[in-house]
């Protein structure tokens, strides 16, 4: 009786915050308007306000002018003042946390959290969870278990800004009412080693009435081929009531047919686009779309301001940045953000593409550092994930994971190729003809691999079986099995493949 009091009052109260939600998508330009003028009015009397002349901007082209595109590189000296303890740097006060994060040529990133920005976080989140429901009616899983898969929850202090992972920092803010129905308890979130961590998850859970289920989608899938190692049976034999997937930071895709294999079964599916910089969109529609991503709701009322270049002349001299008003659909973009905690004009590294200009819906298609262009063909994550994925229907081949190098000196003169690392589930009947579907895939999403393959500069791609659990080995021996950790799909060298090879 309990479950279904509380299904119905989601019920209700995910139509409220629907029709909030719906508020803002349906005035973009006035939403976006209003945000960047809180963000430069909030940090006028900041170090970087001062710096950058904030007390005479006025207009968006004035912004443009006096604050350029930066990376973290760009902004470290900034966020250095902040962990020595200084005051009003990039936004007013100190942050309220800083999400620690790696991947830089400096090492670690310090992303600032401040009081205004923490909200949000939490807030997007649940508004993806509520619209689900309002959309669909679906409401059942309120009264399960829930689990998240994510970092540890311990956090430091220095100089009075708390620092950890972002997902352990969520974790202190789950409500009240979600305490009881969430896994894995705290003493398991704590532990470090990946893992041991997942092990004791399984045990934790294993016996429990698990109905949402929520990570990224590769360390999901550990858990679940442990719970079938335990128990002998599918994911949804073990969670009979298991009925939504929630994930984010990689496109689901290359791993749904391996995912409903490993459950047994359908399940509704949320995609989320969170980061440490700002939770910046949602999945808002979920009945009749065909399976895969429909592109998710761009959230312009999140104290984020966005502005979008071309990612085809991102590295030319002074790109031109757009608004939101000046993007088309289709395009591959790099998003650049200024928020209110104090990020100004900033890279995180994303492309992005439009699905819809009315509302605004956006799909992830990679990073904009992770490309292969050898050759001048700049291949981007989101056709390599689609080639993939085509060349599997109507095959068996099921793949567990994947990335793609180049390989500019083959050995006895043979022309250069894309070398495709695959662990595979199961393999195709005929891998011949598997590569032979990637490649045809390729050439036909990217014109410039088309040439190369056409005028002979390239010879068709070659797939190299990667050993079963081989990329977990190479995500522990370079210290990111686990947690937010993602491998990444290309690389325009070949330390990945080199490392992959020397696997035994």
């Amino acid at each position: 009786m309990r479950t279904v009091i509380k299904s119905f009052f989601a019920r209700i109260y995910a139509k409220r915050i629907a029709r909030k939600v719906y508020k803002w998508a349906s005035r973009p330009h006035e939403t976006q308007e209003a945000v960047f003028r809180s963000l430069i009015e909030g940090a006028g009397k900041t170090a970087f306000g001062k710096d950058h002349d904030f007390a005479n901007i006025s207009t968006y082209q004035d912004y443009v002018s006096r604050v350029p595109v930066r990376d973290y590189e760009g902004l470290k000296d900034y966020v250095d003042r902040i962990r020595k303890g200084e005051n009003d740097v990039l936004w007013k006060g100190k942050p309220l946390y800083f999400a620690k994060t790696s991947g830089t040529t400096s090492g670690a990133k310090y992303i600032p959290i401040s009081r205004e920005s923490m909200p949000y976080h939490i807030e997007a989140a649940k508004e993806a969870l509520l619209l689900y429901i309002a959309e669909t009616g679906n409401a059942g899983f309120v009264g399960g278990k829930m689990i998240f898969l994510q970092g540890s929850p311990e956090i430091e202090e220095t100089n009075g800004v708390k620092t950890g992972r972002l997902s352990g920092i969520v974790a202190h803010y789950v409500p009240k009412y979600l305490q009881s129905n969430r896994l894995p308890s705290w003493e398991t979130n704590c532990i470090d080693d990946w893992e041991t961590k997942v092990d004791q998850i399984v045990e934790e859970t294993v016996n429990q009435d698990m109905r949402l289920i929520s990570g990224i989608p590769s360390w999901v899938q550990m858990y679940f081929e442990r719970l079938i190692n335990r128990e002998g049976k599918k994911v949804g034999d073990i969670f009979p009531n298991f009925n939504l997937f929630v994930y984010g930071g990689v496109n689901y895709e290359p791993y749904r047919q391996n995912m409903e294999d490993l459950i047994g079964r359908k399940v509704d599916s949320i995609e989320l686009f969170p980061a440490s910089e700002g939770f910046f969109a949602y999945q808002d529609r979920h009945i009749g779309l065909d399976e895969g991503s429909p592109g998710m709701l761009l959230l312009l009322n999140s104290g984020i301001f966005y502005e979008f270049i071309e990612a085809d002349k991102f590295f030319e001299e002074n790109p031109e940045r757009l608004q939101l008003k000046d993007v088309e659909l289709g395009v591959n973009y790099v998003l650049i953000i200024s928020t209110n905690a104090g990020l100004w004009a900033y890279n995180i590294g994303d492309t992005v593409a439009f699905t819809s200009l009315d509302p605004y819906r956006v799909i992830v298609t990679g990073r904009i550092k992770h490309f292969i262009s050898a050759f001048g063909e700049h291949v981007i994550g989101k056709e390599v994930e689609q080639a993939l994925q085509l060349a599997m229907k109507g095959t068996e081949a099921k793949v567990k994971e994947f990335t793609v190098a180049p390989e500019v000196n083959p050995r006895n003169e043979e022309l250069p190729y894309h070398e495709w690392f695959i662990e595979f589930d199961k393999e195709p009947d005929d891998m011949d003809d598997f590569a032979n579907r990637i490649d045809r895939e390729m050439q036909k999403q990217n014109s410039y691999y088309y040439d190369l393959i056409q005028g002979k500069i390239l010879r068709r791609l070659v797939i190299t079986r990667v050993v079963k659990n081989g990329f977990d080995q190479y995500m522990r021996s370079v210290g990111k099995l686990g947690g937010q950790n993602k491998l990444p799909r290309l690389s325009n060298d070949r330390k990945i493949a080199d490392e992959l090879k020397s696997i035994p």
